[in-house]
């Protein structure tokens, strides 16, 4: 591994599926997909069977609250050991080039380790590693108590840098002959098709951290985000995976003290991602309700009282198109329930975004015990189908440019949570690299 903390990364020694282990079986999705729909992680154990796979070391969120969740995770440390006792995972070190094909687009990464040191999730933080959305402090001690006894970290962490001339993830492409191939294979459940390389030359190392230490060049800087020289750089935006970079933060600052600067628990494995890439997209995550206690139209009414109109509408089609047709300074939303479809809108909006306003709203039920739980879903139709369900109901968002988002978090800290998803959930990230981290 080498170090290279002017720009907070590391080329970090991986672990990946030793020769003889199905890569098909071995890489699951991000357990943070698919929450409200038990039936594609029942169809992902049974093609996984007893073989190995990511699916034995992490906890889908699906299980939380169900008999599996006990069992599930306490599986997960014992099977780790395992799997490094029987040599099921081998080591590779440095920088890993990847490309996920979904349907005809390319997403282009680069693995690497984030300096866990320059990260802050606290609010309104200035650090060279930012959140992009609010964390959550509640969700984070059931996941610090699994890393802090768990000898791997198997991480879904997609994280972005604002590279509108493509210099550093995107010139990898042609250089695939210097590389070694890694992995190229079909992931399970339309995941589309990962290949892998790993970065062998030095040179092309060493373009890469040029590149990335010219976007932290103050007059770049203050002249793409229009700021002074008071503000401190911003390299890294975490896209996906908010809550888990928190907790590998929390453990570090536990256990630090007396520790290298080379001590694997400083650093994060993360997937770079350039905001840019034509096959990044920016999609809304939903919300999903859970048994309302209150009839939610007679709620918003009171709660955003005469700032608020509805449209009742004759059905989805109509909901969806006058929700995302509407312009970007137009607060819009939509309402689908087992009665029907409506469209809201919302004027002079205290929220700079459509899913603030709405969070707020939610979370003034919650705390009023008006709405048993909120959960986050992907896809149109996935908001549509559980949305329609008796005693439950759906909210249907608009999807921010992915163009805002530096900026903002420079200028406005971090975003309401959930406010965007960077795919739908079969294009989240696949758990498949590993890191030993004791």
């Amino acid at each position: 591994m080498k170090n290279y903390l002017q720009i907070g990364i590391q080329a970090p020694d991986v672990l990946l599926p030793a020769e003889g282990i199905d890569y098909a079986r071995w890489a699951v999705v991000a357990c943070d997909q698919y929450t409200s729909e038990p039936d594609y992680w029942d169809a992902v154990e049974k093609v996984v069977g007893e073989a190995p796979s990511t699916y034995h070391l992490i906890l889908p969120e699906a299980y939380l609250g169900t008999d599996k969740e006990a069992s599930h995770q306490k599986q997960i440390n014992p099977t780790m050991r395992e799997y490094m006792q029987r040599q099921v995972l081998s080591p590779v070190e440095g920088f890993i080039f990847t490309e996920r094909v979904i349907g005809k687009r390319i997403r282009r990464g680069l693995i690497t380790a984030l300096d866990l040191e320059q990260y802050s999730f606290s609010k309104g933080s200035k650090s060279l590693i930012r959140a992009t959305e609010g964390t959550i402090l509640d969700r984070l001690p059931p996941r610090i108590k699994i890393r802090k006894d768990a000898l791997l970290e198997i991480p879904h962490i997609l994280v972005l840098i604002d590279d509108p001339l493509e210099t550093v993830i995107e010139p990898l492409g042609t250089m695939k002959s210097e590389m070694d191939t890694l992995y190229d294979f079909d992931l399970m459940q339309s995941g589309g098709h990962l290949s892998g390389y790993r970065i062998k030359n030095e040179e092309v190392e060493k373009r890469i951290v040029a590149a990335l230490e010219k976007l932290l060049q103050p007059e770049q800087f203050q002249q793409k985000y229009n700021v002074d020289e008071t503000e401190a750089p911003f390299l890294f935006a975490v896209g996906d995976g908010n809550h888990s970079l928190a907790t590998a933060k929390s453990v570090w600052e536990e256990v630090k003290a007396g520790r290298s600067d080379t001590d694997p628990a400083r650093f994060a494995l993360v997937e770079l991602i350039n905001i840019h890439d034509p096959a990044l997209e920016f999609e809304p995550i939903h919300r999903l309700l859970k048994n309302p206690r209150v009839d939610l139209h007679a709620a918003l009414e009171k709660y955003f009282a005469n700032s608020l109109t509805v449209e009742n509408k004759t059905d989805f089609a109509t909901l969806k198109k006058a929700v995302m047709e509407s312009p970007a300074a137009v607060q819009k939303f939509g309402l689908i329930t087992p009665e029907g479809f409506r469209v809201y809108e919302i004027k002079n909006p205290q929220q700079a975004l459509t899913v603030g306003s709405v969070q707020t709203f939610l979370d003034d039920l919650i705390k009023k015990d008006e709405l048993e739980s909120i959960d986050y879903v992907h896809g149109a139709e996935t908001v549509l189908n559980l949305g329609s369900k008796e005693n439950h109901a759906g909210i249907f968002l608009p999807v921010m440019q992915k163009s805002q988002l530096f900026e903002a978090v420079i200028k406005d800290g971090s975003l309401p949570r959930k406010t965007f998803s960077m795919g739908e959930a079969n294009e989240k990230r696949f758990y498949l690299e590993c890191r030993q981290i004791q």
